[in-house]
């Protein structure tokens, strides 16, 4: 039936039963006896219904459901109602909040910004990625307009332009950033911020690497051919020039072949796909042997000395390890002069074990030492030909040492001397 016709039909009999009573009454008391109960019960009703309705006014300034009051007859049915529409809507309230909390914890793990703005771009909300790439603050920044925020002239023009169906490029704070806006809705925007920074960065280094390495081997390749193309030129060449030329040669080819050796083994170094594996060996026994290798390349010219005080066995690779403090021992070498002293250490730290080469050599400035491990970086790169330099020893070491959860300190002064330590973790003690 109707739901009209249900509220109706009560109050009409209500109505009903006032007016036959008040009849009766008429019929038994006489007519100002019945006129006045009719008045009465009509009144009464009047009030009751005036009294229901103030509460109802009441309730509706603060709409609760378990402050909704009670109500008799037709009252008891609109209240009813209003409880099922109250629960259904706070049910939907509490649905609509739990998943619009569940959306900004899902936003705050994205790798990626996200502001949602409205039509006029007016920031209402964003995640923590959006905040770090942009500059912006949430509490700060709320129902600010996003132009007035970023004042980038390529992001005001993508703006203006309103070609939205590609994406923006543009450098930021020290990031490049790739920039997109969704609409979404009638009077809602959304603003998409990845962070293409690493892969920029990665880019020059991978291009700075093989301008770096086509220079490096240039060199020896223009001397090889120049007294290849001598050969050619002038086959009745006496022995001894020959020989010479040969001699040059050689020294050539064994430097592009190390030049080669540490371009791959920097890449194994830096490749996912080539894990570090643990192993125990014995430290002492290890630098012993590169102590005596280190006798042996200097060839008297130095003091090379040894402190021994560390522990006895590490877990890493002692391949990588054992390349590691070799590059810095014969760093020492070859840039400390005839008569210099060379001291190599193996210490227990208050950090974890450390391996130290102290040189009296010439030394470095201050604004080098930052840059050292650079790949190719060489202080003075005329004196890193004369020694046979790479310029990728230090870079060597350094991935080395992230891997074993290490790191390398350097400390020099020009005219006295260097000492660059090898600093473990105690982690690198235990299985």
């Amino acid at each position: 039936m109707n739901p009209h016709v249900l509220f109706w039909i009560p109050a009409a009999l209500r109505l009903v039963l006032i007016w036959t009573g008040s009849a009766v009454l008429w019929y038994f008391f006489g007519p100002i006896v019945g006129l006045l109960a009719g008045l009465a019960l009509t009144t009464a009703m009047t009030v009751m219904q005036l009294y229901y309705l103030s509460a109802l006014d009441i309730w509706l300034d603060s709409p609760r459901s378990d402050r909704l009051p009670d109500g008799w007859g037709a009252w008891h049915a609109v209240y009813a109602h209003l409880y099922r529409l109250n629960h259904d809507e706070e049910k939907s309230k509490k649905e609509l909040t739990e998943w619009l909390t569940r959306f900004r914890e899902a936003m705050n793990f994205l790798p990626d910004g996200v502001a949602i703005m409205d039509n006029v771009l007016f920031l209402e909300w964003c995640n923590p990625v959006a905040e770090k790439h942009l500059g912006l603050d949430l509490e700060r920044d709320k129902d600010m307009r996003i132009t007035n925020l970023v004042r980038v002239p390529a992001f005001i023009d993508y703006i203006i332009l309103g070609r939205y169906d590609e994406p923006l490029e543009m450098k930021f704070n020290d990031r490049y950033l790739v920039l997109q806006i969704v609409p979404f809705g009638n009077r809602r925007q959304i603003l998409v911020t990845h962070d293409r920074t690493d892969l920029v960065r990665t880019e020059k280094i991978r291009r700075d690497f093989v301008a770096n390495a086509s220079h490096e081997l240039r060199t020896p390749l223009t001397v090889i051919n120049g007294f290849l193309e001598v050969a050619l030129a002038q086959p009745d060449l006496d022995r001894e020039t020959r020989l010479a030329h040969l001699r040059m040669m050689k020294e050539q080819g064994q430097r592009m072949q190390s030049l080669v050796e540490d371009m791959l083994t920097l890449t194994n170094l830096e490749s996912n796909d080539y894990p570090l594996k643990r192993e125990a060996f014995d430290a002492p026994e290890l630098i012993g042997g590169i102590f005596h290798a280190a006798q042996a390349l200097s060839g008297g010219r130095h003091t090379v000395s040894l402190e021994m005080d560390g522990p006895q066995t590490l877990y890493g690779s002692a391949d990588e390890i054992r390349t590691a403090f070799t590059n810095l021992v014969t760093n020492a070498i070859r840039y400390t002069p005839d008569g210099g002293s060379i001291t190599l250490s193996w210490k227990n730290a208050e950090e974890g074990p450390r391996f130290s080469v102290t040189d009296t050599g010439i030394g470095i400035e201050a604004k080098h030492i930052p840059r050292l491990t650079q790949r190719f970086y060489q202080v003075d790169k005329s004196r890193s030909r004369q020694v046979n330099g790479t310029g990728l020893g230090l870079s060597i070491v350094r991935h080395i040492l992230l891997r074993h959860e290490g790191h390398l300190d350097i400390a020099s002064e020009p005219g006295k001397g260097s000492t660059f330590s090898a600093q473990f973790s105690r982690r690198i003690l235990v299985p």
